[in-house]
């Protein structure tokens, strides 16, 4: 019986729009953050660009707890934002920004930032969804993360939410992810030995002056700086709730399975971490159509099959972890497809009725909007059901 209980943390980050017509704001409203503050805690920062706003959860230990939690902090910006003529967009581009439009907010950090990264840095008009996971003690998570990276694409191409970028289809079904590759020390990160060697390649890149601590690793997964925990931040912003919360327990129950299991996902070869990077590009093109190479039978296997063999690897864990009916939304996601699935097959319905493309992308804006704020919580939903 697993008696650690891998609480865990969701970090979420939305744009903020005018309700008028979905169009992004370049200013955050005077006095919004202490407003919402004041009504959601600390949970509410701001983040570089004043279009972008992000919640944290407080730490986690039910599936449950996790999905009223998103909701209930979504619902509370959507209630402030509307008092303002704004409205919360969950999904990682936003249809109709324009990166040279933005303004930044003012913080020291994001000062070195922009001195550090230049254009780079105000291109940066994305959203993302971390997930913080609890490593048991004794546990070495540069160690862990090594055996875990092989699943990252997988996260992407469940989550992908940014087929737009600069008014435009692009293609991508992830298209934050081509953003994230313009800058340094992002994407997967390389195998390091132990906690103790990517500590020294930290202490190597400060003493140097590159980085002023390991938070400048922008890294698809990586040891958190201040919590004893592994945080995933490959995955898109997830428009649904249900989304959001499936993903956390598909990340809670590897890193529980891969505790459980000390060696699995302890081979690898030179080909590795190219390969994870070769599935990381299927499923930033094609979302949930991608395929993934499986290195250990040399197979291209449909996304689907890949769900079912987590399905095999985590069921122990989330039978314990109480996470089998938040998982079950993965086939959902495999079914419906993801947000950009979603914001793809609304433009496309628009043009081909005689939209025009910026009448159709606000057609985009409105969908996200309304999905992004319709969640109930789960008390209410059950109550719904026959």
């Amino acid at each position: 019986m697993n008696r650690f209980p891998y609480t865990f943390g969701i970090e979420e980050e939305y744009f903020l729009a005018h309700a008028s017509d979905g169009s992004l704001i370049a200013r955050i409203p005077d006095h919004f953050l202490s407003r919402a503050r004041a009504r959601l805690g600390d949970s509410v920062t701001l983040e570089l660009l004043q279009s972008q706003i992000e919640i944290a959860s407080p730490i986690l230990s039910d599936m449950r707890e996790a999905y009223d939690c998103v909701v209930d902090l979504r619902r509370g910006l959507c209630e402030l934002l509307d008092e303002e003529g704004l409205r919360l967009v969950a999904a990682s581009t936003h249809p109709l920004g324009a990166w040279r439009e933005q303004f930044v907010t003012e913080k020291p950090r994001y000062d070195r930032l922009l001195g550090d990264f230049r254009i780079v840095g105000q291109r940066n008009l994305v959203c993302g969804m971390h997930v913080h996971v609890a490593v048991p003690p004794g546990i070495d998570r540069v160690r862990l993360m090594n055996r875990l990276m092989p699943w990252l694409p997988v996260f992407l191409a469940l989550s992908a939410s940014s087929p737009f970028w600069d008014q435009r289809v692009t293609g991508l079904m992830s298209y934050r992810q081509a953003i994230y590759d313009e800058w340094p020390r992002s994407g997967i990160p390389d195998f390091f030995d132990d906690e103790r060697d990517y500590q020294s390649f930290v202490d190597r890149l400060q003493k140097a002056g590159a980085i002023r601590d390991a938070s400048y690793l922008w890294w698809a997964i990586r040891p958190a700086l201040r919590f004893p925990t592994l945080e995933l931040r490959i995955a898109d912003a997830c428009t649904r709730v249900e989304d959001t919360v499936a993903l956390a327990a598909l990340f809670r129950c590897l890193v529980a399975m891969l505790v459980r299991d000390p060696d699995y996902g302890n081979h690898r070869t030179t080909h590795t971490r190219r390969l994870i990077d070769e599935n990381r590009w299927r499923a930033k093109r094609d979302g949930v159509a991608a395929t993934m190479l499986d290195e250990q039978t040399g197979d291209v296997v449909p996304m689907k099959a890949v769900i079912d063999q987590l399905f095999d690897l985590v069921g122990e864990d989330a039978d314990e972890l109480g996470c089998k009916e938040s998982l079950r939304q993965l086939y959902r996601i495999l079914d419906q497809g993801t947000s950009a699935n979603a914001q793809l097959r609304i433009y496309n319905e628009c043009r081909a009725g005689g939209a025009s493309s910026d009448e159709a992308l606000r057609h985009v804006v409105k969908w996200i909007c309304e999905t992004t704020a319709v969640a109930e919580r789960s008390d209410r939903v059950e109550r719904k059901l026959p």
